[in-house]
């Protein structure tokens, strides 16, 4: 397989129901060995997008390809160098997490001594041994995730499609979830993961794509992205808390623009349009003979980027349901798309 091709690559992706345009134009590159980030509200489009490079879904224009392989015309060889964690999971509840993982392995055709030690070798990489023979009804939320991204690394495929993986978890569970993708590409897979988090986006993704109404308003690293709003803010702590009107006379002269006060900590948050701008506030107020605590300056963060890039946060429904998501969740009982041959 020749290193220099994508994981993935997409070329003007439209997936449309009715007159929805659910995914609108969309350009992907997803290198290997990261973890590649998409990040949008309910409804943007990130699971249809997901869906679509999947195979579940049929192309209405553009063009993708995984490994160089075109989805559209290959779908079997796609799907076998895939696995997919869906919004929900997929294993029987009246099965035990072995018999999930072993049903799973001999449906991709792998032998039943090759699917028993495989299941035990995964739900110990999972955390999960104490419970290979308690049925899946008794498992917590966050055992049955873990469970079904097991089950997607049967075949320890190359490639992992992780949709909103960490929806509904507790914090705990949620951390352990992080580490285990990071364990993943540093194992060599390469991950493409969908989220409204943008904590999540921030810690695990190498590159975040911002979706938003279908269409891909935004791509970079975390810190590209924080930096092309050009909102990195200046946090003074004075010593005394008289001198904070004078503080904030002189950093509005210098910015242009107001900074917001908290008397009661001695605080002024200075916006800033570049980060150079600090040493000038800073100069001023000794030249002032204004006493500084503490200072601390700090680049914006992805909820501020993703504010300014669409105007509303990523909690915001704003199409009501769109089909782009949420509608066509139902089809999330096939996301083990090896088992699709």
């Amino acid at each position: 397989m020749d290193e220099t091709i994508p994981a993935v690559r997409a070329e003007g992706l439209v997936k449309t129901f009715g007159e929805l345009r659910a995914v609108d134009r969309v350009d992907l590159e997803v290198r290997r060995g990261q973890v590649f980030g998409v990040l949008g509200p309910n409804g943007a489009g990130k699971t249809t997008m997901l869906k679509i490079l999947a195979t579940l879904l049929t192309i209405d224009e553009g063009r993708a390809e995984v490994f160089g392989h075109d989805v559209r015309r290959e779908p079997h060889v796609v799907r076998q160098l895939l696995g997919v964690t869906g919004q929900y999971a997929s294993v029987d509840e009246n099965l035990t997490a072995t018999e999930n993982l072993m049903l799973f392995a001999r449906l991709q055709a792998v032998d039943r001594q090759t699917a028993r030690r495989t299941a035990a070798t995964l739900l110990e990489q999972f955390d999960l041994s104490q419970a290979a023979n308690k049925p899946i009804s008794a498992f917590s939320g966050g055992m049955r995730r873990r469970l079904d991204l097991a089950a997607s690394l049967i075949t320890r495929p190359p490639l992992i499609f992780l949709d909103e993986p960490t929806t509904g978890l507790d914090p705990r569970t949620r951390g352990q979830m992080w580490e285990t993708i990071r364990e993943l590409v540093a194992n060599g897979c390469t991950v493409l993961l969908t989220t409204q988090y943008l904590d999540e986006a921030d810690q695990l993704a190498d590159r975040i794509a911002v979706i938003d109404h279908g269409r891909k308003v935004a791509e970079g690293t975390s810190d590209e992205l924080k930096s092309s709003i050009g909102r990195s803010t200046l946090t003074l702590n004075l010593v005394e808390r008289s001198e904070i009107p004078s503080a904030a006379e002189v950093a509005h002269r210098l910015v242009g623009e107001p900074p917001t006060l908290t008397p009661e900590a001695r605080r002024l948050t200075v916006p800033l349009q570049r980060s150079d701008q600090a040493v000038d506030v800073l100069v001023t107020l000794r030249d002032h003979g204004i006493a500084i605590e503490s200072v601390n300056v700090q680049k914006p963060s992805l909820d501020e980027v993703f504010l300014a890039l669409t105007g509303h946060d990523t909690h915001e429904d704003d199409a009501g349901g769109r089909a782009g998501d949420g509608a066509d969740s139902t089809t999330d009982s096939t996301s083990h798309l090896e088992i699709v041959r």
